[in-house]
């Protein structure tokens, strides 16, 4: 775990500013927890980052605690919640795989926006989702997400379609998904179909599966400049299609969410 949290120490300010350069993901995940979260909910972010959707969900109303592995996260959410003028409940340097220090199971809600892709070793990813299940509620949701199986070439169709030719990894990428890559830690990328047995293994019942950008992904630098009205159309129909199981291959990220 090294690895990543020196990767988020050194990016701190460019993780809080990714999802300026992915309004899509953030639209349509903020729209997957506003329809399931009930009002005034006490949420645990854990591996939240700097702090977006926490400070988002707080400007809504709901309770939030954040954790985070990164150090720089932690301190960069804390002063980001100051400039917002929202209160998180807690700010915490933590890991997901030890959630000890909550000695409370009363959320109804848990987020895991970031654990399970940087848990390479299947036992860990089971690990971090039982301790999230540990602190919610009895009928409490767990809001995770993954980074799909072949998000890396959406990207590289999307920004370098030329260095396909020097890729020496994309055949290791597309058949098990373990990324060694330079630019971002070791991770897994998940299948599509690998993710609802993950998660109702653990007893979950889902209530939603779907993609997180939507059909937009491989034309995201194109959608990002166009109007608001224009933006909100294909948003519109991102949220539309996005648990259409025929897409779900297109997105960068998927987003599951499912009931204890």
């Amino acid at each position: 775990m090294q690895e990543v949290e020196k990767f988020y120490d050194d990016n701190a300010q460019a993780e809080w500013e990714r999802l300026e350069r992915h309004p899509m993901e953030f639209a349509l995940t903020m729209r997957a927890l506003q329809e399931q979260l009930s009002p005034k909910s006490r949420i645990l972010d854990i591996g939240g980052g700097p702090g977006r959707y926490s400070i988002a969900l707080a400007q809504l109303g709901h309770r939030v605690t954040l954790l985070d592995l990164s150090l720089a996260n932690v301190k960069l959410a804390g002063e980001k919640a100051r400039e917002a003028g929202v209160s998180l409940e807690e700010i915490v340097h933590g890991n997901a795989l030890d959630l000890s220090a909550f000695v409370d199971a009363g959320y109804d809600a848990a987020l895991l926006f970031g654990p399970l892709y940087h848990l390479t070793d299947p036992g860990d990813r089971d690990g971090a989702i039982s301790q999230a299940l540990a602190k919610l509620m009895p009928g409490g949701l767990l809001f995770a997400a993954f980074i799909n199986r072949y998000a890396f070439l959406i990207d590289i169709m999307r920004n370098e379609p030329e260095s396909l030719l020097t890729s020496d990894n994309v055949q290791e990428l597309i058949r098990n998904g373990i990324n060694y890559g330079p630019g971002f830690t070791q991770a897994w990328f998940a299948h599509p179909s690998e993710i609802k047995p993950l998660m109702e293994g653990h007893k979950l019942t889902t209530l939603k599966f779907m993609s997180a950008e939507g059909i937009v992904a491989p034309a995201e630098l194109s959608i990002n400049e166009l109007p608001p009205d224009h933006f909100m159309a294909w948003e519109d129909l991102c949220w539309q299609l996005a648990e259409e199981e025929s897409l779900l291959g297109i997105s960068e990220h998927l987003l599951y969410v499912g009931k204890k």
